[in-house]
């Protein structure tokens, strides 16, 4: 709009509205937003404006809602000095604003690439279209153009005014790229870096004795911290370090222990790695499995123990693949690192042969399945063999893990024969002779999100064929092998192997980090928080942001529960198995209850999962179990970060334990409840791939024959040899379900021969009776 249409306009105003009219006049004439250039011929001086970093994912700027304008208790105020806008008008104005290639590079300089320029559009028309009344400044700017008085580039800074209000991150870029800034983690931790530490690398393979020389350290200073993977873990060298006369504390998510009777902390404590502490200054800390540091979603804790912990003597026990990586983080810390190694205690070999049947099983087997329904097909058949087998997998809980460890360990219990996934891996101690893989293929997650199926790696197969024939076990060499004989010469050539040197640590945002993204970002969820914040993080080549997908999971499910920013953090990094409904729908309602400021109780919990809860009659019932400990685990973990709202820790931990018991026996019981599942059609195991791969290329063709050949060897083992052809099909389907032994069959055939020759007899008697009456009838003067 001209300044001279601007005064005349003005001049015609009468004169009791001219006050009241001046300061929406004058804002009318100042820059709307920022230093926008006035004309097109200014476009470079918009270029300093974005950023000057990397372009930033924009298909992650979900767009907020902007209303239209209702009616003014002013009135419309822009019709009043100019005149009522023509909508049609105003319609061909934006479609040529829209389509001008000079508006769509400027919009570019500032951030607007094509899709978020189309949103920004749409939605600038929508307004514009369907307010009521405009700001004045749009109004007149509108009216101008109408009039040829203003040219429709000057829509330019309305336009951006209105695509910052919808697009909020456009207006803070270089904010968020400095809080996002990850590229030098070692300056998060002041107090570690006061402090000169000597970092001692104990490097060797599985049972080579690493972890015993940290440990012995530990044991001897005048205070230390263990940081372990596992709660198993941490749980043992608590006990450990108890029973050796040395005080020692245990905190892990769950669970907070004190030795001490006046509650005051030990000097010594043992932690899962993840609850560390980095301002408690100890003597001696030990770190254990420092490979995991590049560990998609739990690396984090590891870089933040390496980089964070204030011990004068620092020891990390891991296999050698981490030692340049470590070096090299480290070094940014003006730290050496000294690097001790460690052979294997005990010999293992891979034998030349698989096993091939489960007819050639002996005393202190492990067979290592990759999938659950494995497990329980395994189970199943041992069981048929008329042997005992113990059974650990990952979702049992702990106490059921070191129950089944302890019942296979005892040269007097009849078990022989323990059946597992990679959860014996690390964090039990385990007596066995042989390792046998009856898969090569485990499924994991990509970075994308998606599940593949895939070769274990070198790295994989070292951990736990190296739980055979541990030092401390009464197997004094450990075998190692194939369930199928195609997998042997993979497994062999994976073996030999070198491991790949790890390559980078993981990062994880802090609280306060995503706390000042949504100071800028006041409307956005949390779960388009922690995308932007990964999109805008900068690290260096030595680091990786981790896998945030189970925290953006937890963030969607609880986003319409009204919390705080700071609580629906910790709601979402709480530990859940998202595959597990639920598990799930618990971490909703522990949400729900707190938004509403009802603490949940020991009645109220109880009264939610149905306590009492009965024995498993099949395997739903002992995943539902499982699942039902895991939610006791949750609450417990919110209990430490909630004490008012979750009151009742002390009480749940002894229900716990108690389910802990109901699922051993469950689990004691589970080819039972594996032949029950059957019958019933809760379990398909048929239906799933029998074992494993020779090589990937071929996994398909592979699968079929491992199929094939498993229910062969079923079939061989189970059927009496004097079965007919049509018989031997459902006798084997029968045997390999678990609905019949061999016993049963053999005692079926037995009654069906003796049913058989009685039934021939009968017929035999009859057939005489029949041919005298016949003859009777025929002979004279019978009747």
């Amino acid at each position: 709009m001209s300044l001279p249409r601007c005064a005349l306009l003005w001049a015609r105003l009468p004169a009791g509205r001219q006050a009241g009219r001046r300061a929406a006049v004058c804002s009318a004439l100042r820059a709307p937003v920022g230093p926008f250039p006035g004309a097109l011929g200014r476009v470079a001086a918009a270029s300093s404006a974005s950023g000057g970093s990397k372009a930033p994912n924009t298909s992650l700027f979900v767009p907020l809602t902007v209303k239209p304008q209702g009616p003014s208790a002013e009135g419309d105020v822009g019709a009043e000095l100019t005149r009522p806008l023509d909508k049609n008008e105003v319609k061909k104005i934006l479609d040529k604003f829209y389509k001008r290639k000079e508006i769509q590079k400027l919009a570019a300089d500032y951030g607007l690439d094509a899709r978020l320029f189309h949103q920004a559009f749409i939605s600038f028309r929508n307004y514009i279209m369907q307010s009521h009344s405009l700001d004045v400044d749009v109004h007149i700017v509108l009216n101008d153009i109408c009039f040829s008085a203003a040219h429709v580039d000057d829509l330019f800074p309305f336009f951006m005014r209105h695509a910052k209000q919808i697009f909020p991150v456009l207006d803070c870029k270089d904010d968020l790229r400095k809080i996002s800034d990850l590229r030098i983690p070692p300056n998060w931790y002041p107090e570690a870096r006061a402090r000169r530490r000597k970092i001692i690398f104990h490097s060797g393979p599985t049972n080579s004795g690493k972890t015993y020389h940290a440990i012995q350290k530990y044991l001897s200073a005048a205070s230390g911290a263990y940081c372990g993977p596992l709660k198993l873990l941490a749980h043992e060298i608590f006990e450990k370090s108890n029973t050796a006369g040395v005080p020692c504390d245990l905190v892990t998510g769950e669970e907070r222990v004190t030795v001490k009777p006046d509650g005051k902390q030990a000097a010594h404590v043992a932690c899962t790695v993840e609850m560390c502490s980095v301002i408690t200054p100890y003597e001696v800390a030990v770190i254990d499995e420092i490979q995991m540091i590049k560990d998609p979603a739990r690396g984090w804790a590891w870089t933040r123990a390496l980089l964070g912990l204030c011990a004068e003597e620092l020891h990390l026990c891991g296999e050698s693949a981490a030692i340049d990586l470590v070096t090299e983080l480290l070094y940014t810390t003006g730290e050496e690192v000294e690097v001790r190694s460690y052979n294997r205690l005990t010999p293992i070999s891979v034998l030349d042969h698989a096993l091939e049947s489960l007819d050639n099983l002996r005393p202190g087997d492990c067979i290592v399945c990759f999938s659950k329904n494995d497990i329980y097909s395994v189970s199943r058949q041992i069981e048929i063999r008329g042997l005992e087998s113990a059974v650990i997998y990952g979702s049992l809980p702990p106490g059921t893990k070191l129950a089944q460890a302890k019942k296979f360990n005892d040269p007097n219990d009849p078990c022989k024969i323990l059946v597992a996934t990679d959860a014996i891996g690390m964090g039990l101690n385990l007596s066995i002779r042989r390792i046998i893989f009856y898969s090569l293929l485990k499924p994991s997650i990509n970075e994308k999100g998606e599940k593949e199926i895939e070769p274990i790696t070198t790295s994989q197969a070292l951990q736990i064929a190296g739980r055979a024939g541990r030092f401390s076990s009464r197997f004094k060499e450990g075998e190692v092998t194939t369930m199928n004989r195609e997998d042997l010469n993979l497994l062999k050539e994976i073996l030999n192997r070198p491991v790949e040197p790890i390559r980078a640590a993981g990062l994880h945002p802090t609280a306060e980090q995503i706390e000042m993204f949504a100071y800028h970002l006041p409307d956005t969820t949390l779960s388009n928080l922690i995308d932007i914040f990964v999109d805008f993080s900068q690290v260096d080549g030595q680091y990786f942001v981790c896998n945030m997908d189970d925290f953006k999971f937890s963030a969607e499910l609880i986003q319409h529960i009204p919390l705080s920013l700071r609580v629906r953090y910790v709601f979402c990094t709480a530990p859940i198995n998202k595959k597990q409904p639920f598990v799930c729908s618990s971490l909703l309602q522990f949400a729900r209850q707190f938004s509403r400021n009802e603490p949940l109780t020991f009645a109220w919990l109880r009264r939610y999962i149905k306590w009492p809860l009965l024995p498993p009659k099949n395997i739903k019932d002992l995943m539902d179990l499982e699942a039902i400990h895991d939610v006791l685990d949750l609450y417990l973990w919110l209990s430490y970060r909630f004490m008012d709202m979750f009151p009742d820790a002390s009480l749940i931990r002894d229900l716990q334990k108690e389910l802990d018991g109901i699922i051993q026996e469950g689990v004691h019981n589970i080819t039972k409840l594996i032949k029950i599942s059957e019958t019933h059609k809760l379990l398909h195991l048929e239906s799933l791939p029998a074992g494993s791969q020779s090589r990937l290329s071929g996994t398909l063709k592979s699968q079929a024959r491992r199929t094939r050949g498993t229910k062969t060897l079923g079939n061989k083992a189970a059927e009496p040899p004097s079965l007919e052809a049509g018989q031997k099909s459902l006798a084997s389907r029968l045997v390999q379900q678990g609905l019949l032994t061999p016993d049963l069959l053999r005692q079926l055939e037995r009654e069906w021969l003796t049913q058989q020759s009685e039934h021939g007899e009968q017929r035999t008697d009859s057939g005489a009776s029949a041919k005298a009456t016949r003859r009777k009838k025929k002979e004279p003067g019978s009747e």
